[in-house]
């Protein structure tokens, strides 16, 4: 059945409505970044080019690097952004723009999410990297979507919902894995664990500056977690809405970040650049192997 126009929205010039990237334009393997500058410090390492597009806050380039045909995009900040991304990577990828029917042959994209955020456990230092092997949403995101059997671990979600003592007020937490394949090629290189991906800044990860909150004790509850054996690790704002909604699509996802600040110790490396820029080579070179 064809999609309406309404509901996948194509451009004039045949490309999806947001990204503005074209079916062609898409390689097999993406990199997300939040911040569209990063784009620009990744870019320098491909020696071949492709395709770029830009729109909005949504930056992108395919090109290829060690003879691997790589995409690169920036989604901007929030779980918002990352609902049109990953719904219109997907449509890139499995939906025919001429008859807007799915295609017959089913195509996985491999996405990493590349990013930075903030530990909430003592001993995970400033400058180290961590992958995402559970992200843990706080957005109520996938409330809006179907349940898919096998896509959600909800024995985690309902144990943290329990533990942080989940009011009505808040939504429902979910929780998503990463792809096996991802946790094992970046195993020796990161530290692995829960994330938790907050739907803001400030109130949704325990800040507040003249509004008050309404778990005062969140961080302290965070730390605190623990799920047969594993506990959460950092802070991030993307991470769980590309885990779940890649197994919803059938692509395999997952993110590594490195950490800027330390929450528990109430500590912050702003001049960041440099931590940022070792990680792309790690993560190309991870990729491309």
């Amino acid at each position: 059945m064809a999609v309406a126009e309404s509901e996948l929205i194509i451009n004039g010039d045949g490309s999806v409505f947001h990204l503005h990237m074209k079916p062609e334009h898409l390689a097999d393997t993406v990199i997300l970044v939040g911040d569209r500058d990063r784009v620009g410090m990744m870019k320098k390492y491909f020696p071949y080019i492709e395709s770029e597009t830009s729109n909005r806050e949504f930056v992108s380039f395919t090109g290829r690097y060690n003879g691997v045909r790589m995409t690169c995009l920036s989604t901007g900040i929030g779980i918002g952004n990352i609902d049109i991304v990953m719904n219109e990577l997907d449509a890139l990828a499995n939906m025919d723009f001429r008859t807007r029917e799915v295609k017959n042959v089913h195509r996985r994209l491999t996405i990493l999410r590349l990013g930075t955020c903030g530990a909430v456990q003592g001993d995970v230092p400033i400058g180290s990297y961590v992958f995402s092997r559970y992200s843990l949403g706080t957005d109520g995101l996938l409330g809006w979507y179907g349940c898919r059997e096998g896509v959600l671990d909800t024995e985690i979600a309902g144990a943290f919902a329990d533990h942080i003592h989940r009011t009505p007020c808040q939504p429902m937490p979910y929780v998503a894995k990463s792809g096996d394949r991802l946790s094992a090629l970046f195993e020796d290189c990161t530290i692995s664990g829960m994330t938790i991906s907050a739907p803001g800044f400030y109130g949704p990860q325990g800040r507040s500056v003249r509004v008050p909150l309404a778990m005062p004790d969140m961080l302290e509850k965070i730390e605190s977690f623990r799920y047969e054996g594993m506990r959460i690790l950092n802070f991030e704002m993307e991470g769980s809405a590309i885990a779940a909604l890649a197994r919803h699509l059938g692509h395999e996802a997952g993110t590594v970040c490195c950490v800027l600040a330390n929450r528990h110790l109430k500590s912050m490396n702003t001049d960041y650049k440099s931590i940022v820029d070792n990680l792309i080579v790690l993560v190309l070179d991870k990729l491309s192997s």
